[in-house]
């Protein structure tokens, strides 16, 4: 314990240090946070929404923002803002099928995630692959809670994230370097050219690398029995490379190229003879065609490649106890999408404005896995390829009331989504006498509108409501791919799965003020045909035979007398949700040296009706129903910050009412100190007091659970010239 003490006080004096500095002879303003916020466009919304305007909960993440946070990622950054439900492990910690975010509880890859405006959803898993965004590139990030679907459609439940990364600004360099415990490091280098007002040009590179901490728990309610023999500590290296160039085909279009490349590999399966590698390759293009002064087009086409290579390892449950790869993985994905939309803001007739648009995305996957036995010969094989297709038509129109200060925006969205898997087999060892399925086409038309209401009371009080339905569909990992073996368990796939519906609305008020503002949300949001994974049941062990039998998977099987189907669980849209709550955000600048931040969350997440053995209005697994944060930020010059920081997250459960996580508060330290206008030098220390704790969880066994991160101190540099 002491030595825990005097760790914590010896980072807190390094991060005073850095702040400690010579006097400047012009003492520059305080950072602008521009808290009123009055003059950002909220790019998601599509038609350049002012943030005074929106009528769905919103929340912006400046550039000062993400440099105050002690958190290294951007996930890390985004479990701090209400309403978002991740848990106190880096994505880089996690398997790649499991790192995604969780909005309002409603559950996992239910919410669109937008890189400057186009989709980074993981094709085939529905999750969001993190490390396509490394810190060093993002400028803002844009946060729209309640459903979108009006302007997206899939992936429209939770709302849409849009990162705004960095364009060029002059032609200039940037580099920045870090490290930190855990030999965790992160080198970025960026150059603008700008050409001329008509041709500018931002290349980018980064690279990053951890050896990771231990995040299976080893702490209660975990017990060192889960350390199994060949598991270590999770490794990870990232790198990107990326180029963009903006330019100006005629004087009335600004059009854009961009083009990327990105490789992940790690351990987060926890065996390091098990690693996964993701290479995934994109290219996206647009342009913005003016009209008239009050007219635009907009069109946009991109494309991405991923190969994902995967395995995953168990122990021997008997002597000699070693570790050995039971199953790998290969998933080639790619997604061609285009979108075309017409802007007119016409102020007439009482329409502010109005948008039509279209847009059309395919998904094209396989999977191939390879089921192992402990010798390392193939026990048997699955294959499985199919696409998914969404055409989607939408229309919005705002208006503004002449007699008293109401602003309405309706909307509507109808998308057609259709499900095709051509070829599916099973086979024996190294694919003999394969079993082929016959697997029907699955289609659905979904309409998704949207009603939205902003009352201005004042010029800085607004009351704003919303209702809307939003759909998501199935990902392709449900679908097509089935897994396991008999130490492990079995996973299914459900190639009949289709999409989910939600109703839902929204409340809530803004007040903003010359320092600060504050926002206050209710919503209740409702989701029919919800898609879960399950176990199969004494009652259903027939099914899981002919599930077994389907995905070819050698020892899955169940009689009426054997226990072996409490180890099969399978996808089912057999379920409904409900999760309603509040969400409330506060910031205040007290004085020029002072500034305070706060947030909390009450989530209430239950099922209402299930075709399973998970109880009904109980609280899910993995959604504390109470969580908040708070910071404090001190500027002892302009030049200088340090940012403090408190996360609390409530009790929970990692299963439907059993598997408790016990409630915990951890804190956080941030300092920044700009030595010259061109250099500046920051160090972070996340978990200060280095607690000891089991973070909040999705998982259906006891040796699921994942300690939180421990203290992690990182410091860095970054220079600009």
């Amino acid at each position: 314990m002491c030595k825990q003490l005097q760790s914590s006080a010896n980072v807190l004096a390094l991060l005073l240090v850095l702040q400690s500095g010579q006097s400047w002879a012009q003492i520059a303003p305080p950072p602008n946070y521009d808290q009123k916020l009055n003059d950002i466009v909220v790019n998601a919304t599509r038609s350049g929404t002012p943030l005074d305007e929106m009528s769905l909960n919103t929340t912006i993440l400046t550039r000062e923002v993400l440099e105050s946070s002690p958190d290294q990622t951007i996930d890390q950054i985004l479990k701090n803002v209400p309403g978002v439900f991740l848990n106190d492990v880096p994505y880089y910690q996690k398997d790649p099928t499991g790192q995604s975010i969780n909005v309002r509880g409603l559950g996992y890859g239910r919410t669109l995630v937008l890189i400057d405006g186009l989709p980074a959803n993981d094709a085939f898993y529905g999750t969001v692959q993190w490390n396509l965004v490394p810190m060093s590139s993002i400028e803002s990030v844009e946060f729209v809670r309640g459903g979108v679907s009006s302007l997206y459609g899939n992936y429209g439940m939770g709302g849409v994230i849009n990162i705004n990364t960095k364009t060029p600004k002059n032609s200039s360099q940037e580099v920045s370097a870090s490290i930190g415990s855990f030999a965790t490091g992160n080198v970025a280098a960026s150059k603008d050219l700008v050409v001329s007002d008509a041709m500018q040009i931002r290349f980018s590179a980064d690279y990053f690398s951890s050896e990771g901490f231990q995040n299976y728990a080893t702490i209660s309610p975990g017990s060192p029995s889960n350390i199994k023999n060949g598991m270590g500590t999770d490794a990870v290296k990232n790198s990107n490379v990326r180029l963009q160039n903006y330019f100006k085909p005629s004087a009335n279009t600004n059009a854009f190229l961009r083009m990327g490349y990105s490789t992940m590999a790690d351990l987060s399966n926890n065996y390091a003879i098990a690693p996964n590698l993701i290479q995934t390759a994109d290219v996206a293009g647009g342009s913005t065609t003016n009209l008239d002064v009050d007219k635009k087009v907009q069109v946009n086409v991109y494309y991405q490649n991923t190969n994902f290579y995967k395995q995953t390892a168990n122990n021997l449950t008997a002597s000699p106890y070693k570790a050995y790869i039971n199953a790998n993985y290969t998933d080639p994905y790619s997604t061609l999408g285009a979108s075309a939309q017409y802007t007119h803001d016409l102020k007439a007739a009482g329409i502010d404005q109005y948008i039509v648009g279209v847009d059309t995305r395919n998904i094209s996957a396989s999977n191939l896995t390879n089921n192992l036995g402990t010798t390392g010969a193939v026990s048997s094989v699955s294959y499985a390829q199919g696409q998914q297709s969404f055409y989607g038509l939408l229309g919005q129109v705002k208006s503004r009331a002449s007699a008293i200060p109401l602003e309405t925006t309706l909307g509507a969205r109808v998308d057609v989504w259709n499900s095709q898997t051509p070829t599916s087999y099973n086979a024996g060892a190294n694919g003999s006498s394969p079993t082929y399925q016959g697997i029907p086409n699955q289609s659905k038309t979904q309409l998704s509108p949207t009603l939205g209401l902003l009352y201005k009371v004042s010029q800085n009080w607004d009351l704003r409501s919303a209702a809307y339905q939003a759909f998501h569909a199935p990902s392709m990992n449900n679908t097509l791919r089935s897994y396991g073996n008999s130490v492990s368990g079995y996973s299914l796939a459900n190639p009949n799965l289709t999409p989910e519906t939600m109703t839902g609305y929204e409340v809530g008020t803004d007040y903003r003020w010359k320092n600060g503002f504050a926002q206050l949300t209710a919503f209740n949001n409702y989701i029919q045909n919800a898609i879960a994974s399950y176990k199969i049941t004494t009652a259903n062990w027939a099914y899981a035979n002919s599930l077994c039998s389907a995905a070819g998977l050698s020892g899955c099987s169940a009689t009426s007398t054997s226990s072996g189907y409490t180890n099969v669980s399978y996808y089912t849209n057999q379920q409904n949700l409900l999760s309603r709550g509040l969400e409330l955000q506060y910031h205040h600048d007290l004085n020029p040296n002072w500034a305070v931040d706060g947030g909390y969350s009450y989530t209430r997440t239950v099922l209402t009706w299930t075709a399973t053995t998970d109880a009904i209005n109980s609280q899910v697994g993995g959604v504390p129903m109470n969580m908040a944060n708070a910071a404090i930020t001190y500027y002892p010059v302009p030049q200088a910050s340090l940012t403090t920081t408190v996360r609390y997250v409530g009790n929970s459960w990692m299963a439907t009412g059993t598997l408790p996580v016990p409630a915990y508060a951890i804190v956080g330290l941030k300092a920044n100190y700009q030595v010259t206008p061109q250099a500046s030098i920051f160090a972070s220390v996340v978990n200060l007091l280095n607690r000891q704790y089991v973070t909040f969880n999705i998982a259906s066994q006891a040796s699921s659970y994942q300690a939180g991160m421990p203290q992690a101190i990182s410091v860095g540099a970054r220079i600009t010239f």
